[in-house]
């Protein structure tokens, strides 16, 4: 899914994960593993991001263990691209086996305010995703960030779009028409832990290490009076399929101070990647951008 790959190749690797699609999860759960373990050994510029954010994170964690969790978040990293195929080829039906639901997924239906969905990068993102569309009728939209190859760019969008019911917005094209979608009653898939950099970010603690937070979530809700409701995907051992955990709404978010609720959303996202630490995406430079004068993390 880089752009080293041309576009013949971007089409062959997608027509593998076609082809495997059709396997049963078990298989590919195994196929997973034996991929993640190739990108452990030959990606080592992943492996050492991986490594350090884990180091950052958390410190009190002897090495062994540390890196015993990057080895693990590597397989079920493999599993993850592996999936992709089941959740942008398989059929409603099996989805709906696959995809286990906990929790009011409905409550964007019957909501008299549009919801936000707070949905933290763990490895099943998609799953949560396609899960929420299948489960409900109400129409979503979210902030797409356009991949740098072109047909795994379009595969991407065509697999999240293909059972309709919502829209993506790219990132370079501003947030004024997913806005207008939620003031009509839309709701907002909302990714809310990556670094963008500097611009509309603070600086809160995540795992006591000031990260460049974006500070919309909470400007969003404020503004188009918004419920939020956190969501978590799990990818379940053994090619048993994924667990989505649809939590109950915060009843006092937002509050007037946006910064101290972006710091409760990294405390909740902290509290969830404790409960499974091997699952969360740990490849993803999250401390890249650093406050004025501070030097590198990575």
């Amino acid at each position: 899914m880089k752009s080293f790959l041309s576009r013949a190749g971007a089409h062959a690797v997608l027509g593998m994960l076609w082809l495997l699609h059709w396997l049963p999860m078990g298989a590919q759960h195994r196929l997973g593993l034996g991929l993640g373990a190739l990108l452990w050994k030959f990606g080592k510029s992943r492996r050492r991001i991986a490594l350090r954010n884990l180091e950052l994170c958390m410190p009190e964690k002897p090495l062994a263990e540390r890196e015993a969790i990057a080895r693990a978040h590597f397989g079920w990293l493999g599993r993850s691209f592996l999936e992709r195929g089941v959740l942008w080829y398989a059929s409603r039906e099996r989805l709906q086996r696959l995809i286990h639901v906990e929790g009011d997924v409905k409550l964007a239906e019957r909501s008299d305010r549009p919801v936000m969905w707070l949905v933290p990068h763990f490895l099943a993102l998609d799953a949560v995703g396609i899960g929420l569309l299948l489960n409900q009728t109400r129409h979503a939209g979210s902030i797409y960030q356009a991949q740098t190859n072109p047909v795994f760019d379009a595969a991407v969008r065509r697999g999240r779009l293909r059972f309709g019911g919502v829209e993506v917005y790219a990132r370079q094209e501003g947030a004024r028409a997913l806005m207008r979608a939620i003031k009509r009653g839309d709701a907002f898939f909302n990714l809310p832990d990556m670094d963008f950099g500097a611009k509309d970010a603070a600086f809160v603690p995540f795992f006591g290490v000031p990260a460049a937070t974006l500070l919309a979530p909470s400007r969003m809700a404020h503004l188009l009076n918004m419920t939020v409701q956190p969501v978590v995907g799990e990818m379940l051992p053994g090619g048993q399929g994924w667990r989505m955990r649809v939590l109950d709404p915060w009843p006092d978010f937002p509050t007037a101070d946006a910064e101290a609720d972006t710091a409760r959303i990294n405390r909740w996202i902290e509290e969830e990647v404790r409960k499974m630490p091997e699952q969360y995406l740990w490849v993803h430079k999250r401390f890249k951008t650093r406050p004025v004068g501070e030097a590198g993390l990575y």
